[in-house]
């Protein structure tokens, strides 16, 4: 049996190795647009994917907005002809005129970045004036998740001197609730919602100030579907292009489908129940506690309970049949900083591999 996996030619392929699967990228998108409603009301984050080609495939499917983590990822999408760019991050010195001069370079897209302090805007805004350029700026809220983003109730406050800064646009507001993880969809629904009603109420104080409509900017995957149903917001979803285990075992109410995964090969027999592969903490998200960083799927009853830089040590059943070489398929707990390990992808169709995608972004730069 041919499973959906399997790739025909992958004796061609060195592992460790990442590979994706562009059809189920494609449905993957598909799926977001559904959830969403509205095209334009989606936003994805590409820090899970890194790559120019899947940006172009969101691209040619209709999305027109992005939202990103680094002066990279920025540029990456520039390069691949996106017309609304997000940094998702307040720069902070060297960054602040990494971004001014991206601006600069790529009048054709709209760049726009978070701030939550109001020195450090006034800082944007001199390196805005001096290169005279004008920037949108949202307001990061802290609606949480503890992490960066100001007190809802100090962000009026910022608006109002965002306002008075003369090359400074104020575009609206941005809520990431990375901390509601609930795997009850009703409770998950009940916490994403309070933390859409932080950011708003704050909307409500401070659109008055404003001749135009404030956007508001809200989620992650995880709090994807509940945000959908509120029209007056763009959701950003990011895993959802290649989905990971960690997801799927927590989100079953969010079908997307694996479309990444990493091959590795058995390379010693250990004893009757030990085997190793050539998956180190390089070449799989780390950050787990072991078993917690891989799911093979043509090898479930798999238990990985020693990893090194480039070992990994698995259990398995007793008088199992494996010898050195067998390729295993394996999805990542965490796909996001799993993709960063890798400088290229392999791309599979039809069964077999037929290109490879440079995942451009996991550099710190690019060209700027």
């Amino acid at each position: 049996m041919h499973e959906w996996f399997s790739i025909d030619n992958v004796e061609q392929i060195d592992s460790p190795a990442l590979v994706i699967y562009p059809e189920r990228i494609k449905a993957n998108i598909e799926l977001a647009k559904s959830i969403a409603g509205d095209v334009n009301r989606l936003r994805p984050h590409v820090k899970t994917n890194k790559m120019e080609e899947v940006c172009r495939l969101m691209l040619q499917a209709g999305i027109s907005k992005f939202k990103c983590a680094t002066i990279a990822e920025a540029e990456m999408l520039a390069l691949s002809g996106s017309p609304d760019i997000m940094l998702a991050y307040q720069p902070v010195g060297p960054k602040i005129d990494r971004l001014v001069r991206l601006v600069k370079a790529y009048p054709e897209s709209r760049f726009s970045c978070l701030v939550d302090d109001i020195e450090n805007a006034s800082v944007i805004n001199s390196c805005c004036q001096k290169e005279e350029i004008n920037l949108d700026v949202f307001i990061d809220l802290n609606i949480g998740m503890n992490r960066t983003g100001i007190h809802p109730l100090k962000a009026p406050g910022l608006a109002k001197v965002i306002l008075s800064l003369e090359h400074l646009r104020f575009a609206g507001l941005h809520g990431y609730d990375g901390h509601v993880h609930e795997p009850l969809p009703v409770q998950r629904q009940k916490e994403a919602d309070a933390s859409y009603a932080l950011a708003k109420n704050v909307v409500k104080e401070i659109q008055p100030l404003f001749p135009y409509q404030l956007q508001m900017v809200m989620g992650g995957t995880p709090t994807f579907p509940v945000h959908a149903h509120h029209t007056d917001c763009e959701c950003s979803p990011g895993t959802f292009v290649f989905w990971d285990w960690g997801y799927k075992n927590q989100y079953p109410d969010m079908p997307f489908e694996y479309a990444a995964l990493v091959i590795c090969r058995v390379i010693s027999i250990i004893d009757q129940q030990h085997i190793c592969v050539d998956l180190g903490h390089k070449s799989v998200a780390a950050e787990n506690p072991l078993p917690q960083r891989i799911q093979f799927l043509n090898a479930p009853e798999a238990k990985p309970v020693a990893q090194n830089e480039e070992h990994l040590v698995l259990e398995m059943p007793e008088n199992n049949t494996y010898s050195i070489g067998q390729i295993f398929y394996g999805v990542p707990v965490h796909i996001c900083p799993t993709v960063a390990l890798y400088d290229k992808a392999f791309v599979i169709e039809n069964g077999g591999m037929t290109d490879s995608w440079t995942v451009v972004a996991r550099n710190r730069s690019i060209n700027f």
